[in-house]
Order: C-alpha cells, then sequence, then structure tokens
C-alpha cells in the first residue's frame, strides 16, 4: 500500500454545487482529466471548464429520467480495482476500463425534501440517490487508491495539497475522506430509513404526524470540543444536526469559547425570550429565569427583567427576541454577563460590547424543536418538545372574583415566564414583569415562600402562575399573604373545591388552565 498515488483522472457528480467551479479548476489546471454527469457536466461547461459526460466513457446514454448514469461496470470498475494487483489491472485492462482516482459526490437533497410541507410520496422517492451512494462506498472501500470527497468544505484543503504534492493525494488524507464518506452515507440512509418509517399503506406522509418511530436514528457532526462539562472533571463536546438553525448552530460574534453551562443556559434563556411577540429580555441563571421583562423597546425590557433581581443577573445568560440595538446595548454594558443571545446585533451594539472581550455574543437563527431528549441508563427517553399556547376556551374562571384585566394581562405574562422554570414553579409578576421566582423547590409551598422571598420589588397587587395544581390550600395561602391579587394554574387536584374556597375567601381571583407544565 503506497503511502501517496497521484490523481489522473476525477469523477464530479454533485446536489450541491458550493464551491465545484473553483475547485473544478484547479483539479484541471493540474492535468486531472474530469468527467462529469448531467447538471453538474453542464455548470462547469457553461464556466468553461473541460470536462467529459459520463456517457463517453461508459458508452451508455444517461436514461430513465437519470436514474441509471453511473451504475455501469466501467465506472464502479475504474474505481475499485486495485493498482497493485495484476489480476485486477488485467481484468481492466481486458475490458477497456480507465482507473478512476477522486471521487467527488454530494447527494440528492433528500432531507430538505422530506421537511418540505404536504410533500408528495412520488417526490420523496425520486430524491432518494442511488448512483451517488454507490460512488462513494466504492471509492470509500478502495480508499488506498482512491480519493473520495463528500463534502466542498474539503475542496481547499484538497486543493492545496495536491498543489504541493504534484497531484498526489497522501493515504492519510485519503483515510480520513473515506471515514467521512462512510459516515455520509451511513447518515444519509439513516434518514431515508427514519423518514420512509413513518408513511403507512396509503403513503401519506402528513397522517403520520407526532408519531414516534420504532427506531430511534440520530446522526450528528462533532462541532466543538468544550474545555470541560458540568464540572471540570467531566468532558464534554457539542454536535450539530448539520442545519443552520437553532442553538448548536448559532454563530458566536465575540468572546471566550462557550462551556458546557453556557449553552445549556444559553438554550434556557433563547427558549424563553421566543415565548413572546414583544420585545422581551430573558436573564438565566442555572436555567432559571431571575428576571424576565417585556418593553416598547429592548432597552427598557432589559431594565425591567433587571429590577426583578440584580444580584441574581450578575453573572448571567440574556436572551432576546429582537436585533439588540445600541440603545440596548448601552444598558447590558453595564453588567458583567457571560452569554448574550439574540437574533443578531446591530453594528453600534456590536461596537459598545467590544470593550468586553470576554463576554461570548451569539446570534442565534430560531428553530422549532420538535423532540426533547433525556439520558436513562440503557437507553432514552422521547417526547414532544413543550410547545401548547393557551387558547381562549382554555381559561376558566372558577372564583367568586373575575379577574380584571389587568390581572388577566399580568396572569397570561406569568404563565408563559412559568412553563420555564424548574418545578416545583411559582413565578410572582405584575404586567409584564417578573417580580418573584420561587423554582425547584420539593414543596409549592416552600416555591411560594422562596419566591415572595427573592423578590426585590413591591409584592402588593402583583399576580401569581404555578407550574402545576396546588395539592392544598397552603399554598394558594401562602401567594395571598405575600400580596398577590390573582393566580393562573392548571387545576385537576382532588382538593381543587378545597384551594377555590380558600381563594374566594381571601379575595383572590383563580383560572384554570388545563394545562400543566412541568420542568424536570
Amino acid at each position: 500500500m503506497t503511502s501517496s498515488s497521484k490523481i489522473h483522472r476525477a469523477i464530479l457528480s454533485v446536489t450541491d454545487k458550493t464551491g465545484l467551479i473553483d475547485f473544478a479548476r484547479k483539479l484541471s489546471t493540474l492535468g486531472i482529466e474530469l468527467i462529469s454527469t448531467g447538471g453538474t457536466a453542464k455548470l462547469l461547461r457553461d464556466s468553461g471548464v473541460t470536462v467529459k459526460d459520463i456517457s463517453e466513457l461508459t458508452g451508455f446514454p444517461e436514461m430513465l429520467d437519470g436514474r441509471v448514469k453511473t451504475l455501469h461496470p466501467k465506472v464502479h470498475g475504474g474505481i475499485l480495482h486495485r493498482r497493485e494487483d495484476p489480476k485486477h489491472v488485467a481484468a481492466v485492462a481486458e475490458h477497456g476500463i480507465a482507473p478512476i482516482d477522486m471521487v467527488v459526490v454530494n447527494l440528492y437533497a433528500f432531507e430538505k425534501t422530506a421537511a418540505k410541507p404536504g410533500v408528495a410520496f412520488e417526490e420523496l422517492i425520486e430524491n432518494i440517490d442511488i448512483g451517488g451512494p454507490s460512488m462513494i462506498r466504492s471509492a470509500a472501500k478502495n480508499f488506498h487508491d482512491v480519493a473520495i470527497v463528500t463534502s466542498p468544505s474539503d475542496y481547499e484543503s484538497i486543493a492545496d495539497e495536491l498543489q504541493r504534492a504534484g497531484g498526489a493525494l497522501s493515504l492519510a488524507t485519503k483515510w480520513r475522506l473515506a471515514q467521512k464518506a462512510f459516515a455520509t452515507t451511513a447518515a444519509y440512509d439513516s434518514a431515508i430509513a427514519s423518514t420512509l418509517e413513518r408513511i403507512p399503506a396509503d403513503f401519506q406522509l402528513q397522517s403520520q404526524t407526532g408519531t414516534f418511530p420504532q427506531t430511534l436514528r440520530f446522526t450528528f457532526q462533532k462541532t466543538l470540543d468544550l474545555r470541560y462539562g458540568e464540572n471540570p472533571h467531566q468532558k464534554a463536546a457539542m454536535y450539530s444536526d448539520g442545519s443552520s438553525v437553532g442553538v448548536a448552530n448559532a454563530r458566536q460574534l465575540q468572546g471566550k469559547e462557550l462551556s458546557y453551562n453556557n449553552i445549556v443556559d444559553l438554550q434556557a434563556a433563547w427558549d424563553l425570550a421566543q415565548e413572546f411577540d414583544e420585545p422581551v429580555v430573558a436573564i438565566i441563571k442555572h436555567t432559571n429565569p431571575c428576571g424576565t421583562a417585556a418593553g416598547k423597546t429592548l432597552a427598557e425590557a432589559y431594565q425591567r427583567a433587571l429590577e426583578c433581581d440584580p444580584v441574581s443577573a450578575f453573572g448571567g445568560v440574556i436572551g432576546v427576541n429582537r436585533p439588540i440595538d445600541t440603545e440596548a446595548a448601552e444598558e447590558m454594558h453595564k453588567l458583567f454577563f457571560e452569554v448574550i443571545a439574540a437574533p443578531s446585533f446591530d453594528e453600534g451594539a456590536k461596537a459598545k460590547f467590544a470593550s468586553k472581550k470576554n463576554l461570548r455574543l451569539v446570534e442565534v437563527t430560531r428553530a422549532d424543536q420538535k423532540w426533547v431528549l433525556k439520558n436513562v441508563s440503557g437507553g432514552l427517553l422521547v417526547q414532544d418538545a413543550d410547545h401548547r399556547p393557551l387558547q381562549p376556551a382554555d381559561l376558566r374562571v372558577v372564583t367568586k372574583r373575575l379577574p380584571t384585566t389587568e390581572e388577566t394581562r399580568a396572569l397570561l405574562f406569568a404563565w408563559k415566564v412559568c412553563k420555564h422554570v424548574k418545578s416545583n414553579a411559582i413565578v410572582y409578576a405584575r404586567d409584564g414583569q417578573t417580580v418573584g421566582v420561587g423554582a425547584g423547590q420539593m414543596s409549592r409551598v416552600d416555591s411560594a415562600k422562596l419566591g415572595a422571598m427573592k423578590a426585590q420589588l413591591p409584592l402588593k397587587g402583583t399576580v401569581a402562575a404555578s407550574d402545576a395544581f396546588f395539592p392544598f390550600p397552603d399554598g394558594v395561602e401562602e401567594i395571598a399573604r405575600a400580596g398577590a391579587t390573582a393566580i393562573i394554574q392548571p387545576g385537576g387536584s382532588q382538593r381543587d373545591p378545597e384551594v377555590i374556597a380558600a381563594a374566594d375567601r381571601l379575595g383572590l381571583a383563580m383560572l384554570f388552565t388545563g394545562v400543566r407544565h412541568f420542568r424536570h
């Protein structure tokens, strides 16, 4: 097995044509003969790159609407024969098969097609690539003689190595490319299997929405080695689903590298902020909100969020649902934060934050999360993501006193925040602003006490939200003692009548939602 071998002939057949023309020109400059198919050949020829059609190599035209073009002995024989095996060399010579030393292939965009709303079954099937994976696997199997290139991100480094080595690639490079190639086809087959498994005999994709597959398949690429995990003795890394959306695919503009805990808090801050349509700032510490508020501007929302608990906010993570402007940046700049996550930052905001070299600025593109996964020993738990906005029909006044219009606005605000607080959760709020957050207590009464104890702003006249029902009246009594005048909760306890009676006795208004938001 030689350490390197020269590339004389290459096949190029790609769906993603990013960077292809420049790469093909560099190959051609090195004297490498280029063979191509369909749209790839047309693009190269139209760009002035000399290329031979695959039909010239095989002696057969592309046929069956492009289903058959590279599935031919003159393609796979040229790729698969072992150059150091005399029998292989004699066999290809006997049949006039020319060696193919490089295969540049990426596959039909099956996952993008499958993600299209209402995609037809026939379109889905036609986007299952056959020839591409076959060539990839052939080239990867014969990696010691053939280079397999499956990603445009590798074009530059390969071209550079070819230039330095007079048209040759090292065995180490070809092995790295082969490993990547097998991972590519494995992920592709997994995506196909997972999608087709959800389709019933009537071939209607939408009829199976919301079901869980019998076999769960995931493929993620490592994007970042983290310094450590939750604690220094734990190793950690971040992986991406390959899309351009969500926290795992966010763009960091400045600051130190993100830590494991930064990323977890960043996700919590981002998720909470996206609950709202109006400008909102969420300040997170250890995945719980220590302040959340709405405002006419982000600057106003930030100031109101900070008022909730300025002590806990120090060293926290901020999530917002609007581009951060200069005015908001001026305010946020005054306190130490680990991370600020936003859809974007304007130039004034970037300039203001630039002096804080360690502050991480992260631009996130919104992604709708479908499932939530949790590790258990020996397997995984999978559930739907907690997307359950309240509808007007969900709300039921169960007390003698109806909530006022102002109380109702505050209750609905508190309800959205409470969903993002670890159970047991009690959130005190006034219109568009949290006042006290009681998170993660074993007793709901203790959460009510903690939320009141944490409050820096007056509690009198606030409202309270509870993520689950009150099993006894004592929680309601504690909330009333703190000064709140209305409560929103799911209801559903065996003692609901006692809880409602307590609210009536204390003059509170109470809404039942019928929706629980446990967060473990």
